[in-house]
């Protein structure tokens, strides 16, 4: 990856919320909005909060927003416009579709997932499957977190429907080979569905190039507002029958949708077009490995140990430490990161973590190195708690 310069105190000025002493390392649970998103929100509500379809100005503004959301949909997600469209997150999304799909599948079809997944692409599937009678196989993992892909084709046969799969875990930061499952996927008749949530704010989404017939993402994961959005390739959903009532005007869209929230989402997706995937991808990769060379002694990470294969979110252990003690002391030096298992069950079971899990950092473009240098200290300072 050739390297791209980012004036990441330029970038930082943007956002409001980057104005304090805290050092936030809580992305992948949500990134903070630049203000030019905020404003959006606000001004739609000042301006032109209405209902769709009126006659009256505010109404026709509503209208024109709701195209440009579409329109900047398309352009993030590399899609027809008719082909997005938005929920309230990726999660009601998912469960409305599977049900939509699911008019289509009958007892003993299967369906594929992973074992690097967000429930959110695990438990719209069980569930369907405890009402249909379905089959839900689990593709494992290798030590090192990558996907077993061997494991995926020897699982997948001719009564499998549906490959679902990350293209990024939310809780260790691998990638996946999403051209080679959707392949995998096509070549055993089965429907590549995509959830692209922790993907969102480390790179360009494509379909077109990907192949997925199906993906989901969530805005607020890539500095806009709370949110869903999801592509369904239009070849693929023709014959499907959704649940909507009938003067709806999209039919994937169940009733009126957050409008204040898509003049943000437009706001977000702006905002990534001007500060450009090659120079966040190269400032992220250096904050990677500058935080990967400079662990110290007693810290076990959890997953591929180079920049190559994953994104910048890291989820590690600390010798004598519940991972919810090392979320407090870092808290208290004003240092947020996450612990637990992020709805990645599958995952921390996997590693053998339980249900306390461990701690998770995440790096997107607006930290700075200053701050992984900070994080790096404070955890080769910590302090045992009293028992240990």
């Amino acid at each position: 990856m050739s390297i791209v310069a980012l004036d990441v105190d330029a970038v930082r000025a943007r956002f409001s919320a980057l104005r304090g002493a805290a050092a936030l390392f809580d992305a992948p649970g949500g990134t903070q909005t630049p203000d030019s998103v905020i404003e959006a929100i606000a001004g739609y509500l000042r301006e032109s909060n209405a209902n769709l379809g009126g006659a009256f100005a505010a109404s026709r503004r509503t209208d024109a927003l709701l195209e440009r959301s579409r329109l900047a949909a398309a352009r993030f997600l590399g899609c027809e416009p008719v082909e997005a469209f938005f929920g309230a997150n990726m999660t009601t999304i998912n469960f409305a579709l599977t049900r939509t799909l699911g008019r289509t599948l009958r007892a003993g079809d299967e369906v594929l997932v992973t074992k690097l997944d967000h429930d959110g692409n695990i438990s719209p599937w069980l569930e369907l499957a405890h009402d249909l009678e379905l089959e839900v196989g689990f593709v494992e993992l290798l030590d090192d977190t990558a996907l077993d892909y061997d494991d995926l084709e020897d699982k997948l046969t001719e009564r499998t429907r549906v490959v679902a799969f990350p293209l990024a875990s939310n809780a260790v930061g691998t990638l996946t080979d999403a051209r080679r499952i959707v392949e995998l996927a096509h070549d055993a008749g089965a429907l590549a569905w995509a959830d692209a949530v922790h993907f969102g704010p480390h790179g360009p989404i494509d379909v077109a190039d990907l192949g997925v017939d199906v993906l989901l993402c969530s805005p607020y994961k890539f500095f806009g507002p709370h949110l869903g959005l999801a592509f369904v390739r239009a070849e693929v959903s023709a014959p499907w029958r959704t649940y909507k009532v009938r003067p709806a005007e999209h039919r994937f869209e169940t009733g009126t949708l957050a409008h204040e929230l898509l003049a943000g989402f437009v706001a977000a997706v702006e905002y990534v077009e001007e500060i450009g995937w090659p120079a966040i991808q190269s400032h992220e990769r250096a904050l990677g490995q500058r935080f990967l060379d400079g662990l110290p002694g007693g810290v076990t990470l959890h997953g591929l140990p180079t920049m190559d294969g994953r994104v910048p979110t890291f989820a590690f252990s600390v010798d004598g430490f519940a991972p919810r003690s090392v979320a407090e002391q870092l808290a208290e030096r004003e240092i947020a990161v996450w612990e637990g298992d992020y709805y990645a069950v599958e995952v921390m079971q996997r590693l053998g973590l339980g249900t306390d899990g461990a701690v998770r950092a995440g790096f997107v473009h607006y930290n700075t190195a200053a701050e992984v240098d900070r994080l790096l200290g404070e955890l080769a300072k910590l302090e045992p708690p009293a028992g240990f």
